[in-house]
């Protein structure tokens, strides 16, 4: 039997995508002379057969992408929306090369049958996806399948890894209940810790999660040592999640496997698409802002002279200070006056945005309505100081009255747009945009990026929030 995070069906899946590449490719090559009754397809004759080359390429471009888009890791898309919308990414990666492939060899290709060949292999792709994730749940009561876990430790680590397990909804892992050795604990509570070696015989259990906070892990030793003979896998769920900016990372440092508290909200494959996707909107961006950017520079020149520039300190990912460029909207000597508009609220917390500035220019109050202001930081964009979109940079001065919980929102690079951007903008005082950060940073994809760069253009249209 085939079990779903094993080797063999990842490379099952191999085989199965590279399959439905192959037939994907003879059925539009054969069913293309078909389509030449179609007024608006130029017609090719019977005879016409496609590149022999091209059966070897496109299977090992298929599966090399999907590969290096983690296509092929099943644990790591345990839902059903994430597999789907990273297998419909790397597809449209493969596409646009496949058609990069075929505009520098292969020319004569019609374009009816490519359109006709991705279509299929998505179709196809999606279609025994689906039939293996049918399959697979219906032998969700099948011993080989499911793994009966068993969590040491009901303090909050061990309750927020139940409620992942549970948010997840996997019918690959049942939560059968914890061990620890507080009274009133959790209602699933099995025992304590000296009994772990009759409950998890008793409950059969698959897998245990040693989930204690940092300050209890000199019982550890105890606990793997007792489970030495049991055959059950286990997992130690690391506490230092509250001394980490986001989440943490074990990463082999001059030989010697440690953590990394700092270690980035999105993986390395999302790192690289994400500065890939900036390099190639922020290049097209600043070839069609030029004109926009030289209006907007000779304004604040011929209002306010010298400088049109506006450099200023700002923190970034894992807290790095860098200079982030706009346009000078505000006098000369802005900074000495910011006592004229910082104010606090009920809470304590510092608001330093006012409609009513009164150090902002006249050209200034019309870029910022526009958000014209921003456009330098392209700049930093394509430097790699910033991305397109995340959370917005922070001033120093500020970032030193962040409560800990904020600082998480530093796990990402800051961007020129953003979550709270399309969701109130200035609207909102400084101190609530971390949540909506922090929504950003949880659930990341490109997919997000693309929404919230389309939300940004309209919230930047209508003036809401900007000034």
């Amino acid at each position: 039997m085939l079990r779903r995070f094993s080797v063999n069906f990842a490379l099952f899946s191999m085989f199965l995508d590279g399959l439905a590449v192959l037939f994907s490719l003879w059925f539009s090559e054969a069913s293309r002379p078909w389509l030449n009754g179609l007024s608006f397809l130029e017609p090719i004759p019977a005879s016409f057969r496609l590149p022999a080359a091209l059966y070897l390429l496109f299977p090992l471009l298929w599966l090399v992408i999907y590969a290096a888009l983690s296509i092929y890791d099943g644990k790591k898309y345990l839902r059903v929306v994430d597999e789907f919308a990273a297998l419909s990414l790397a597809m449209f990666i493969a596409s646009i090369s496949a058609a990069g492939v075929l505009y520098f060899s292969y020319r004569q290709v019609s374009r009816a049958l490519f359109v006709v060949y991705i279509v299929l292999t998505y179709l196809l792709s999606l279609s025994w996806r689906s039939l293996a994730r049918w399959y697979f749940r219906a032998q969700k009561d099948s011993p080989d399948r499911l793994r009966r876990l068993l969590i040491v430790g009901d303090g909050p680590l061990g309750q927020s890894i139940r409620a992942q397990i549970e948010k997840t909804g996997s019918a690959s892992f049942l939560l059968v209940g914890f061990v620890d050795d507080r009274e009133g604990g959790d209602l699933h509570l099995l025992g304590g810790k000296a009994e772990i070696r009759e409950i998890v015989a008793r409950h059969e259990i698959s897998d245990v999660v040693i989930a204690l906070p940092y300050s209890a892990y000199h019982e550890m030793g105890n606990l793997v040592q007792s489970l030495e003979e049991a055959p059950v896998q286990i997992w130690v769920a690391l506490g230092f999640f509250d001394l980490a900016l986001y989440k943490t990372a074990i990463e082999d440092f001059a030989g010697i496997p440690m953590l990394d508290l700092r270690a980035s909200a999105i993986d390395d494959y999302q790192r690289m698409l994400k500065r890939v996707f900036d390099l190639l909107l922020g290049g097209a961006g600043m070839i069609l802002a030029a004109p926009l950017m030289a209006l907007a520079a000779l304004v604040i020149l011929l209002e306010d002279g010298h400088p049109v520039i506006f450099r200023q300190k700002r923190v970034g990912e894992n807290g790095r200070v860098f200079e982030m460029l706009k346009f000078r909207t505000m006098l000369k000597n802005a900074e000495a006056l910011r006592s004229l508009v910082e104010q606090q609220d009920e809470n304590g917390n510092l608001i330093h945005k006012s409609k009513n500035d009164p150090r902002v220019t006249r050209a200034g109050r019309f870029l910022r309505r526009f958000s014209l202001d921003e456009l330098p930081q392209i700049f930093n964009i394509l430097a790699g100081t910033m991305s397109i979109v995340g959370p917005r940079p922070e001033m120093p001065y500020l970032v030193e009255k962040y409560q800990p919980w904020q600082r998480k929102r530093f796990a990402v690079p800051p961007g020129l747009t953003g979550w709270w951007q399309v969701n109130g903008r200035s609207d909102r005082p400084m101190h609530l945009h971390t949540e909506d950060d922090l929504y950003y940073i949880q659930n990341y994809s490109i997919w997000l990026d693309i929404q919230i760069i389309v939300r940004t253009i309209w919230v930047v249209l209508i003036g809401r929030g900007s000034y």
